[in-house]
This record gives structure tokens, sequence and C-alpha cells, in this order.
């Protein structure tokens, strides 16, 4: 039986991870709070590893304020990259394996093709840059990893684009969305079962692996089928990303391509807009 340590507990998708980790009836997985996890206090680190003595160490925990990051770089670099090296070592001091979870956002997203993992990275803003700090930082000390690149995270939980077009669908008559940015969602839930199914499946084909839900869209079609879903009556514009300004600037296309991680661990990923209306059900119900 796998010991699981999931870092980020309290993030959107270590919500998702214990959420499905309950449904799949995982044992031996356990979600320390930050105060004992904090992924920069090297010596608390340890002594969670010495406690619980894992075989796979799951890192949701990052910074993901995208603007905020422009103006906080220190703090950006110590908890994408710093922290994700500390969990790196301790797993290779412990003989664990790494799940890391990484984003679209390492791309400059200027090419219209879905992007392969030996796509050449070039991120744009600060966040991407970081988080591309970490994705090396971790592979050149543990080769016992899997990184996921996955974008445009959304779910029940947290904050994010869906729960934001709902509460903002319910207060206003016109919302202008960005159309000239496309991508995919990827609903935290899918997501999470990837991430243990992957545990689960023992294959030792570690690196980098794509996912997020299939399908290609933009913010603005992301907003019209969140409203389509819930049946909200609000009048929704396409705008340019020229017309909504922004301090740090996001790739126009980062759509991914899934090939490696569905081969390799036999595994389906949902039609974005189907995971979409499973997460509004679920929300429309609390």
């Amino acid at each position: 039986m796998n010991t699981i340590l999931v870092f980020g507990a309290l993030g959107q998708l270590g919500h998702c991870i214990k959420k499905v980790a309950a449904e799949k009836q995982v044992t031996g997985i356990y979600f320390p709070e930050e105060g004992e996890a904090n992924i920069l206090d090297e010596a608390g680190l340890e002594r969670l590893f010495e406690k619980y003595k894992p075989q796979f160490c799951i890192n949701c925990a990052a910074y993901t304020a995208v603007d905020k990051a422009e103006e906080d770089i220190t703090t950006a670099r110590k908890v994408n990259k710093d922290g994700a090296a500390n969990l790196a070592k301790l797993c290779k001091t412990h003989r664990a394996t790494m799940v890391h979870v990484s984003t679209d956002f390492v791309f400059e997203g200027n090419t219209p093709y879905p992007l392969v993992e030996t796509d050449a990275t070039n991120p744009i803003n600060v966040y991407g840059l970081t988080k591309l700090e970490g994705e090396q930082a971790i592979s050149d000390v543990l080769p016992e990893h899997y990184t996921l690149r996955t974008s445009w995270l959304y779910s029940e939980y947290g904050n994010n684009f869906v729960k934001t077009m709902l509460r903002l669908g319910a207060e206003r008559d016109e919302l202008n969305i960005i159309a000239d940015q496309i991508g995919t969602p990827t609903y935290a839930i899918d997501l999470a079962g990837c991430i243990l199914d992957i545990i689960a499946a023992d294959n030792k084909q570690y690196g980098i692996y794509h996912y997020s839900n299939e399908g290609v869209t933009s913010w603005y079609d992301f907003a019209k089928g969140i409203f389509d879903i819930f049946k909200t009556e609000v009048k929704v514009s396409p705008i340019r990303t020229s017309q909504y300004p922004t301090p740090a600037v996001r790739p126009t296309f980062s759509v991914m391509d899934k090939s490696k991680i569905k081969s390799t661990f036999n595994i389906e990923i949902p039609y974005w807009r189907d995971s979409l209306e499973v997460c509004i059900m679920r929300l429309s119900e609390q």
C-alpha cells in the first residue's frame, strides 16, 4: 500500500484530491494543513517525511496570483521554485516519488497548434517563469517525478473562473469577456482522478506530461457555456485582450496535446463542456 502526502491540501486541487480519494477509497493518503506542511519550512518538511514515510508526494502548493506575481516576484519564486525544490530534495533523500502540478503558462503561447511536452518553453509572465523554474529545480535533483502541466483550473472549491462568472451573472445584466485567448478548461476533479490513477498505475515512465480536459475554447465561449448550462440570462460580449489590460501578459494560444499521458497511463479525458456540466450541477446542489 502506498503512503501519499499531499501538499497544498487547503487549495482547490487539494480539496479535489481529498474528495476523489474518498470516492476511490484510497487509503494511506494524508492532507497536512499548511502550518504543518509549509513547503518553505525545510525542518518542518523533514519532520513530516519522518512521520509518514511517504512513497509519494503530491505538490499542489503554488503561488497562483498571476497578476500579483508581476510585482511580487520574490514570493512567487520562493513558493514556485524553492518550495518545489525543497520537496524534491526530501523525496530524493526518502526515496519518494513526486507528483508536481505545473501550468501551460510555461509557454509563450504564440503557435496555433496543440503544444507537446518537448516544445520549447518561453514564459511571458512571472508566474509562468517561476513555475518553469520549479519544474527545472525538480528535474535537477529528482529523476522519480511526474510533472503535470494543466490549464484554466476550476471546480466547486476555491476561487476560479466558473464561480466568478456565476456570481457576476447573478449581479449584472451584461459582461465583456476576452475572446482572443484560446486554451482548454480543466475540471480539477478530473485532474485529481488522473493524479491518483498515475500513482496507482505504478508506471515508472517519469517526466513531464500535459493534462487538461479535451477540446478547445476561448474565455468568451467558456463563459457562454457556463451561463448556458446554468440557464443564466446575461448578455455576454466578446472583447480583445487589448481592451482589458492586465499586469501579467497571458498566452494567446496554450492548448496542450495530451497524447503522451493518455497513451502512457491509458487515461480517458473528458470533453471540457461535459465536465463543466458536472461541476455546475454539483454547484447548484450546494
